[in-house]
């Protein structure tokens, strides 16, 4: 029924948030034609959290498994990062596209839904 999820960033600098997924981010990618790419985001899970306002409301966060290297490497490359917050869920960053815009990424504390075997175990069942 469902194959995936397409996740759309509007920017008023696109270009330059792609070159960034393509030549930073190293984000595999096809060309729809005319320059238009589509990159192929890593595993995902999608989570449903409460809101306390009828405005609809969507964030989108990328993980890696250690925080601390990952802005290394992103600093490396002239990104600039937030410094690392600890919450409960996680250790948090904020990466700044191109554009200005922030991006979350952050190191899970949580049991995540990638690659998880439980998971198969109970679709198995």
């Amino acid at each position: 029924m469902i194959s995936g999820v397409h996740t759309i960033l509007f920017s008023k600098k696109a270009e330059a948030v792609r070159a960034f997924l393509r030549d930073v981010l190293k984000f595999p990618f096809v060309d729809a034609g005319h320059g238009w790419l589509i990159f192929a985001a890593p595993p995902g899970e999608l989570a449903v959290h409460p809101s306390g306002t009828d405005e609809p409301r969507h964030e989108l966060y990328l993980m890696c498994d250690d925080v601390k290297s990952a802005i290394a490497a992103l600093e490396s490359k002239g990104v600039e990062c937030a410094p690392i917050r600890e919450l409960g869920w996680g250790l948090l960053t904020l990466i700044t596209l191109p554009d200005g815009q922030q991006l979350g990424l952050y190191e899970p504390r949580h049991v995540t839904a990638i690659n998880n075997n439980r998971l198969r175990l109970q679709a198995n069942a």
